[in-house]
């Protein structure tokens, strides 16, 4: 999942900063161009990899509806300092064991 979202970041001239994938959602740190948006970034990022996964392991067509839902969240980090993003990001695996 994360080959493929940093592959479809770069195709699409957009930037991941930082990354986590846990097990019902992911953590994406992206630096969008507006011009492109955050919108359709999520749209692509959601539409390839669903399709990829799909394609790789058939089982998930016969398990699940969607492999993504249609909501997400978005925040801009405006003045908070991206080293408190990413670090937050990165805890995401350990405080979801606790």
């Amino acid at each position: 999942m994360k080959e493929l979202i940093q592959s479809i970041a770069a195709e699409n001239h957009f930037e991941v900063i930082e990354m986590e994938i846990m097990p019902d959602h992911v953590h994406l740190l992206l630096e969008v161009d507006p011009q492109f948006g955050i919108h359709k970034a999520v749209k692509t990022i959601k539409g390839k990899t669903s399709r990829i996964l799909r394609q790789e392991f058939h089982w998930l067509t016969t398990k699940l509806p969607t492999l993504w839902t249609n909501s997400y969240f978005c925040s801009t980090v405006g003045g908070a300092p991206l080293g408190i993003v990413k670090q937050y990001i990165e805890s995401q695996k350990t405080s979801q064991r606790k």
